[in-house]
């Protein structure tokens, strides 16, 4: 993660464990573990899923978009960030999905402050 001033820059995660192994075979699964990531990193720097505020997902089968997209609506049951999906052709570690996200720390924003 990078932080510029109250902005947080969370690099793309895979879904993977601690090892550095894959988590699952399917979107959704593997979804859940991206976000969880996401969110201990965020949390790690002093952010929480609140702070959320813009979203890139990227998906290696655009035939699994709903899938995905029930499991990460789920992550933010009182608003969603602003979001771009987008279809790839390839992923590192073999991975059905990768997220990266921004975060706003600061006062004044989305009831903050």
């Amino acid at each position: 993660a990078t932080a510029a001033g109250p902005t947080l820059y969370v690099t793309g995660q895979m879904p993977t464990d601690v090892t550095g192994s894959l988590v699952g075979s399917d979107v959704a699964t593997q979804t859940d573990q991206v976000l969880r990531n996401l969110a201990r990193v965020t949390q790690l720097c002093g952010g929480t899923l609140s702070d959320v505020v813009s979203v890139r997902a990227y998906l290696m089968d655009w035939n699994d978009y709903d899938a995905f997209n029930t499991t990460y609506a789920a992550w933010f049951p009182d608003r969603l960030p602003s979001r771009t999906c987008v279809g790839v052709t390839g992923l590192a570690v073999g991975a059905l999905v990768e997220i990266d996200w921004v975060c706003w720390r600061g006062a004044g924003w989305l009831g903050k402050g």
